[in-house]
């Protein structure tokens, strides 16, 4: 596995815990980035690439953690050099461009893997290990928070039309969730409070996304940006036919409850911490993806969906009303005659 170069694109926050996770697999990194490759290079023992050509002509993998807007351009750049990619998510900033990126590493024979890191975390897949082996039934309502201090002031993370905002940014963690453990969404509503102004998130603000799953399933998704010193959480619930799971960061252990008398098992679900952090076991499941062959845990069209029910939800936003999705593309309803017809029901409900 440690024979594959890696480009690491970008030297932000992100950063620091991608480039720890490659130096804990021992695999040679190379870091290019505007601003900060030679203090993160420094830190980890990388190479430095003075520019984005040098940086390709150093890597078989390329692993791109810049800003949301920047992840069209520089993916499109790896993958006609002919090199595998792990981009950061959202994997762009519209549903659109994201089809572009996934149809164009089909193309060029290369992996695509959207870094969609809480399929990781261990809490989260034993939700998921026990929600496929019929645990609780058939999944009725899901519910995701996710909330903490906000972005520095300032940050892109505020510009929706740079690819931020809380539901692009921070929610598509939860709405990729949502997607995983209850299958393909139809139709998107969201509120946001305050609301964005000119394309601005407020600095503090709450979200919250209803999903409707093609299979009768319900999800409610709330992300919130709080002040300083906020302390981080998160915490999922799936209720099904036969009992309820349920995993909080604020507590040591996991837990499952409301199951019938009769059903077999203690509903513990492993802690939360865990000695190897979820980013290094999703670089090394990428990139044991690549050595091998293998189909990873996230897809590209997992990539692309995922942004497409972001996407949904901010129209939902502009809107006020409901917005489908369509199942063939897995895209927001565009026709406008159909999205009339739509929301003209969802006002008269």
């Amino acid at each position: 596995m440690n024979t594959l170069r890696v480009g690491l694109i970008g030297a932000g926050g992100i950063s620091q815990v991608h480039a720890s996770g490659w130096a804990a697999l021992g695999v040679p990194v190379t870091v290019y980035s505007h601003e900060g490759a030679e203090a993160l290079a420094a830190e980890y023992g990388f190479d430095i690439a003075t520019d984005l050509d040098s940086l390709l002509a150093a890597s078989d993998l390329v692993d791109i953690v810049t800003s949301s807007n920047s992840h069209k351009e520089l993916a499109l750049s790896a993958i006609a050099a002919g090199k595998h990619v792990i981009c950061e998510k959202p994997l762009s900033v519209t549903a659109a461009d994201a089809r572009e990126l996934a149809d164009a590493a089909a193309d060029a024979g290369v992996r695509l893997f959207p870094a969609h890191v809480v399929r990781f975390f261990p809490e989260y897949v034993a939700v998921k290990a026990q929600v496929d082996a019929g645990r609780i039934g058939d999944p009725a309502v899901l519910r995701f928070v996710r909330g903490g201090q906000a972005p520095r002031a300032g940050s892109w993370f505020f510009d929706e039309n740079a690819g931020g905002g809380i539901i692009l940014d921070q929610m598509i963690h939860d709405l990729d969730q949502a997607r995983w453990l209850a299958g393909e969404v139809t139709q998107v509503y969201a509120v946001q409070s305050p609301e964005s102004v000119d394309g601005i998130v407020p600095g503090i603000v709450t979200a919250h996304v209803t999903l409707t799953h093609a299979s009768g399933a319900i999800s409610h998704v709330q992300g919130t940006w709080g002040p300083d010193g906020t302390v981080f959480r998160t915490s999922t619930d799936v209720a099904g036919s036969r009992g309820t799971l349920s995993i909080d960061s604020r507590k040591d252990t996991a837990t499952v409850l409301d199951f019938p008398a009769g059903v077999s098992g203690d509903g513990y679900l492993p802690p939360s911490t865990t000695a190897v952090s979820p980013y290094t076991r999703q670089l090394a499941a990428f990139l044991e993806a690549v050595v091998d062959g293998t189909d990873a845990v996230v897809t590209p069209e997992d990539g692309v969906r995922a942004v497409a029910i972001a996407e949904a939800a901010a129209a939902s936003l502009r809107t006020g009303c409901a917005v489908d999705i369509d199942q063939g593309t897995g895209l927001a309803v565009a026709d406008p005659s159909v999205a009339g017809s739509h929301i003209a029901e969802n006002v008269g409900a």
